[in-house]
């Protein structure tokens, strides 16, 4: 017998039932158990920081068939695709927003799997069909009973973006800025495609941090006390920026050097006694570089670009993946290669007075959009052959 159940919390199910859903997605880490675990477990996600746990879950009597990361919602920081316009809307007209419901991988805009699948469903077009059909009733369910106020599928690939269209849900797009490793054999290689006026820059911007002593740590090289550095600078950052501690906590931190070291790469500054001074914190998977989280305790010119950017790249090129994805925003990737891609949302509101204006809202965006990445192709620092 089928049945939906809604989990708060993964630990209801082991590791091997969850990452057996999404082993076909070329280990992408985002969707782990491990690493959804470490936010949860670490207090990153809990009551407190507005995100609960609802990952909405498919079987067939005992045996697990599909799930989706999800999360209820009382706010919507740290998704990126933000929806702040949206909620201001329902606020001027005195209608009630929150709760959410969101498939998403908190504080991470990173395109991957939302929904995960036995091997032997995703293989079959009809199954995969009948087991989004499945989920998405069960999340329209919730929309007349006021369970949620509306379901929003973030960052998701666009074979499943085309999916939810199909199942009736609103079309929403993002620009992001994506690095190709173009058969790139060294660093000069990437700088030789660049024009002339843009291969001085960035050499004269790695120039500007060469007295400073730069480390790559990967896997087992991060030691408890680089752990410590990494906190510091992350949340140094945050409280600089905003007055406020990051989204991540450091015990969350702490649990995933621990269960996914492997995963890791850290792009760091050392003092003269060793310390992390600054850091840029990535994952990998088999053909992707994702660089997510950034902290500095000094304030040293062009850093954040050798960090955040320039180690990347090179780290790409040394070890053969074919992109990279720095993060969400940032026009600044654009000057140093990061082409612009669209990213893709999806989204289901309960009927009220706004839904027109909401749908009008979500195509005139996509049309700036559009016009925005077609400007940005055209301003790529590339050599022009």
């Amino acid at each position: 017998m089928l049945s939906v159940r809604w989990l708060s919390s993964l630990t209801e199910i082991t590791a091997a039932q969850w990452d057996a859903l999404f082993a076909a997605e070329d280990d992408y880490p985002f969707c782990q158990h491990r690493f959804l675990l470490a936010l949860e477990q670490g207090g990153s996600v809990d009551g407190k920081s507005g995100w609960h746990c609802q990952h909405l879950t498919l079987w067939q009597d005992d045996t697990l068939l599909a799930a989706v990361p999800g999360y209820m919602k009382q706010h919507s920081y740290g998704e990126y695709l933000f929806d702040w316009q949206i909620a201001d809307a329902y606020r001027q007209f005195a209608l009630p927003y929150y709760p959410k419901w969101i498939a998403a991988i908190p504080f991470t805009p990173a395109t991957g799997p939302r929904l995960g699948l036995l091997p032997a469903l995703a293989e079959n077009i009809a199954s995969f069909d009948t087991m989004l059909t499945l989920i998405c009733d069960a999340l329209k369910q919730t929309l007349p009973t006021q369970q949620f106020y509306s379901v929003q599928w973030l960052y998701v690939g666009h074979a499943l973006h085309e999916k939810l269209l199909q199942q009736g849900f609103l079309a929403r797009h993002d620009v992001q800025f994506l690095w190709h490793n173009k058969a790139y054999t060294c660093f000069d290689d990437y700088l030789a495609n660049l024009n002339a006026r843009k291969r001085k820059q960035v050499r004269q911007e790695r120039s500007t941090v060469s007295s400073i002593k730069l480390v790559t740590l990967a896997g087992s090289e991060i030691s408890a006390k680089h752990w410590q550095g990494i906190v510091r600078c992350y949340q140094a950052t945050y409280l600089k920026r905003s007055g406020h501690h990051g989204y991540i906590s450091a015990e969350s931190f702490y649990q995933l050097g621990q269960t996914m070291s492997q995963t890791l790469v850290v792009f760091a500054a050392l003092s003269s006694e060793d310390e992390i001074q600054a850091m840029a914190l990535c994952f990998k998977s088999q053909d992707t570089l994702y660089g997510r989280y950034w902290g500095a305790l000094v304030d040293a010119d062009k850093l954040h670009f050798e960090l955040c950017y320039y180690q990347g790249i090179e780290y790409c090129i040394e070890h053969g993946l074919t992109y990279f994805d720095a993060g969400a925003q940032g026009e600044h990737k654009l000057k140093r290669g990061f082409e612009p891609v669209t990213r893709y949302g999806n989204y289901l509101f309960a009927d009220t007075p706004l839904s027109g204006a909401i749908a009008d809202y979500f195509r005139q965006e996509t049309k700036h959009l559009q016009t925005y990445s077609a400007q940005a192709m055209q301003a790529l620092p590339y050599r022009k052959i």
